[in-house]
């Protein structure tokens, strides 16, 4: 096993016992909690070690390097369930849409009718993107939208919406990620009794490197780890 090898096996061995006291620390089973493994800057050989440690739940930022990687890693014996993370655009949902399991960052409604209108053999899984902190430079609904959107979904029968997603503030605080944590759960738990039967809403994907901890506590399902499984 080289170095670097080493290194990915043993971070994520640490990283899963982080999972499990953060989960414990929540009320809850660690297997609640399922590791993304954000694969944005690693390569074949980096993602070959991850799928060998058990990280099967990949996840991927530009459509691009999603396609290429899937391609890459198609006759791979291992099971991958691609996730996407990032921003999809539009004219890129028809390739795209297909090769992934979960697309985390649905922020728009003309996202919701491209996705729509994508012929698949299957409801496509999503979550809907949540800007808690208001920033401009982050996508996603308005809190305040989200009662309406989910008046919309109907509209979309080929779409399971499984979740949200959302990002803490911009070199935040642990204390102020955990707030935009809860704030995202709160809202979740506001609009269960509306759901509409497209709609499950037992995701949460928030989380990542520097405050997975403090998502996992706030009730987090799903956390995208990148840079701490490789530095």
């Amino acid at each position: 096993m080289s170095s670097s090898e080493q290194l990915i096996t043993e971070n994520v061995a640490r990283i899963r016992e982080q999972i499990a006291a953060a989960s414990l620390a929540s009320g809850r089973s660690p297997a609640s909690v399922k590791l993304v493994a954000v694969t944005k800057y690693a390569d074949l050989s980096a993602m070959a070690q991850l799928l060998k440690t058990g990280c099967s739940d990949l996840g991927e930022s530009r459509p691009q390097d999603l396609w290429r990687k899937a391609k890459i890693l198609e006759m791979v014996p291992r099971p991958i369930r691609w996730h996407f993370i990032g921003h999809l655009q539009r004219n890129k949902v028809k390739r795209t849409l297909p090769l992934v399991t979960l697309l985390h960052s649905v922020d728009s409604l003309r996202l919701l009718e491209e996705i729509q209108a994508t012929p698949m053999p299957r409801p496509a899984s999503v979550l809907l993107e949540v800007n808690i902190s208001g920033e401009s430079a982050k996508h996603g609904f308005a809190p305040a939208e989200m009662p309406a959107i989910l008046d919309s979904l109907p509209r979309f029968p080929q779409i399971t919406v499984q979740g949200l997603m959302t990002m803490a503030p911009l070199n935040s605080t642990p204390a102020a990620a955990r707030r935009s944590f809860a704030q995202l759960r709160e809202l979740r738990d506001q609009l269960l009794p509306n759901c509409p039967d497209c709609a499950t809403l037992t995701e949460l994907s928030m989380g990542m490197s520097g405050d997975f901890s403090e998502a996992i506590i706030e009730g987090a399902t799903l956390v995208r780890i990148g840079s701490a499984l490789f530095e």
